[in-house]
């Protein structure tokens, strides 16, 4: 069976995509968490993670849909 190039490069775009994803996740609900259980405010910023979940899920979609896109 012979192996293409392409393969590698999928591969290598599928954990940049997985890279890139974890990397947002932390940055954003890191802080996030951190505002919600250290200040007396931060339990309003509950109503907002929702949005913050389902904004990280779309990412998450984007970045799945660009990593198995077929080589130009």
């Amino acid at each position: 069976m012979h192996h293409s190039r392409v393969q590698p490069l999928q591969h290598s775009r599928l954990y940049l995509g997985v890279a890139v994803w974890l990397g947002c996740a932390v940055a954003i609900v890191l802080p996030l968490v951190w505002l919600i259980n250290n200040r007396d405010w931060g339990v309003a910023l509950m109503l907002i993670m929702p949005v913050v979940v389902y904004g990280l899920m779309r990412l998450g979609r984007r970045l799945e849909r660009w990593a198995r896109a077929p080589a130009r």
